[in-house]
């Protein structure tokens, strides 16, 4: 069982940055693909940006290439998403999750979440 808990949300004027942070426990973090999901009220979970387990590589959401950067620290087990330049359309709860084996694009085929974290972004 894989434990996730995420950190780094707050209130923030457009244009500025945050860092995300996830601290995974209960797992051998390297063997999971991790995604950094968001969600607004109404809408579905929607993947922000996810990294492999193998490799690497990562994968982001067209509306944040460019601004936000997804990493792993697998000695310290760490997820970390750093979002710049931030636009009021990036507010939401920001959700870590894990799944193992390779990159997954929707929240159905991940096994573990965190808690979740709000983003507000002010214009």
């Amino acid at each position: 069982q894989v434990q996730l808990v995420e950190s780094g949300g707050g209130l923030v004027q457009a244009g500025n940055s945050l860092r995300l942070s996830c601290v995974a426990s209960g797992g051998t973090f390297s063997r999971y693909s991790m995604g950094w999901f968001r969600q607004v009220p109404g809408k579905e979970r929607e993947l922000v940006s996810g990294i492999s387990s193998i490799g690497g590589g990562t994968r982001y959401a067209d509306s944040v290439k460019g601004r936000f950067t997804i990493s792993r620290d697998n000695a310290k087990t760490t997820l970390t998403l750093q979002m710049n330049s931030l636009r009021p359309e990036d507010t939401a709860v920001y959700y870590c999750a894990a799944r193992s084996g390779g990159l997954a694009f929707q929240s159905a085929g991940y096994d573990y979440w965190g808690q979740g974290t709000q983003v507000t972004v002010s214009s």
